[in-house]
This record gives C-alpha cells, structure tokens and sequence, in this order.
C-alpha cells in the first residue's frame, strides 16, 4: 500500500477549455493515465492537490471525475485556485456517493489515515499576500491547515502535509503557513500551482529550515504521479 501525489491535472474532459495548448501538455490526460496505470495499483493512494477540474460547477465534474475514478487507487482531493466547482463539504460528499465516485474523497477541515501516516492539507495562499482580503483567505487557510493536523495528530498518525500553493517561492515567505509546518514539526510537505520550465527553476525544493518541500505540478513530474512513500 503505497502514497503518491501529483497535483495541477487541469482535466476538461467536460469543458472546453484543453491544455494542449500550453508546451509540453500535448497528449497529456493520455500520457497521465498510461503513467498512472503503470505506477499505482488498486490498493495504493493518490493525494491530487488541487486545480484538479476546470469545470465552473460541480455537476459540470462529472466527465472529469468519472475519468479519476476509472484509475487505480483512492484519491485524496485537495482545493486549488483553480477549482471553482468546489462547494461545501456535504454537497461534494452527497455529490460524489450520488455518482458512485467512491475513489474520491477530499480533504477539507480534516485527515486521512493511510497507513502510519495522515494526510493533511489546505489550498494555502499567496506567498506575497498583502492586501486586506489577501490576509484575511491566509489566516483562514491557516486556521484549516491547523484543524487538518490536530485531527491526524489526535488519531495517532504522523502528519504529511500538502498544499496547492507553495509556502516559499523564489525568496518569499507564506509566513503563516510556512510557521505553522515549523511549529508543528512537519518534515514533508507538497505543493503543485507551479508550472513551465523558468517558473518551476525559482521554486524552492529539497531541505529547507528541516522541511522536505517537494514540487509535484503534474507538467513538472512529466505527469506521473510521485513516490511519497
């Protein structure tokens, strides 16, 4: 039973809007499911952190979930920039048992436990927020953040933490988010919304300040999901 994480899929299987466009996303939901077939098995899990579907409402997710449920493995959901079809926790959760996605879960406000481990996570915000509202969506991203952790920590499990945005970027700091995986003694965490060759250089992988930061944009793993553990 083994952990792996890919975020940014971007599917539009039921919207207009293709990928292909872009460098280096021509093919890429064939490419996708051949490298996801060839890695995870049924027993596995896959945390897809955020910008998942470009559908604008939630029904409108069907194609692209159908998609994702059709793959090995449980897949844990997490909320990107991009995901304006995410809704309150019980219309996601009614949504997805009405359709028979049982692969899917997200995680919002709480964890979940694969093995040793709990899966922890929040969209987080800009790392140069400085705007009254900016500051406002980071201090309630880092509320959830908090309550993710604790409900892992109260189950006895050793927090992983994954995040759409990353919590240092090119020389900036999300103080908040960053201070909170510190405070609470996080040693992994990943991030996707980072894409193309330049912009992916000035992300920050590898130790830093005794954090395990990993970038997992899907252009960025050549669209394979990553070994976490």
């Amino acid at each position: 039973m083994a952990l792996y994480a890919i975020a940014d899929l971007h599917l539009s299987l039921g919207t207009n809007k293709p990928m292909d466009v872009f460098e280096g996303w021509h093919n890429y939901v064939e490419r996708l499911e051949e490298n996801w077939r060839s890695i995870v098995k049924p027993e596995d899990t896959v945390v897809i952190a955020g910008d998942i579907s470009w559908a604008m409402k939630l029904e409108e997710t069907e194609k692209d979930f159908s998609f994702l449920h059709s793959l090995p493995g449980t897949k844990l959901l997490l909320k990107g920039n991009h995901d304006y079809w995410w809704s309150t926790r019980n219309k996601i959760d009614t949504y997805l048992a009405e359709k028979g996605f049982h692969s899917l879960h997200i995680i919002h406000n709480d964890s979940y436990a694969v093995g040793k481990y709990g899966i922890c996570g929040t969209r987080g915000w800009l790392y140069n927020a400085a705007t009254d509202e900016d500051i406002k969506i980071v201090n309630r991203e880092a509320g959830r953040l908090i309550t993710s952790i604790n409900h892992a920590v109260a189950q006895g499990l050793t927090p992983i933490v994954f995040l759409h945005y990353p919590p240092v970027y090119d020389g900036m700091v999300c103080k908040e988010i960053l201070q909170i995986l510190l405070d609470r003694g996080i040693s992994k965490c990943y991030f996707g919304h980072i894409h193309g060759t330049q912009a992916s250089r000035r992300a920050v992988t590898g130790e830093y300040q005794g954090i395990e930061l990993h970038l997992i944009s899907c252009d960025y793993l050549h669209f394979a999901p990553l070994f976490v553990c």
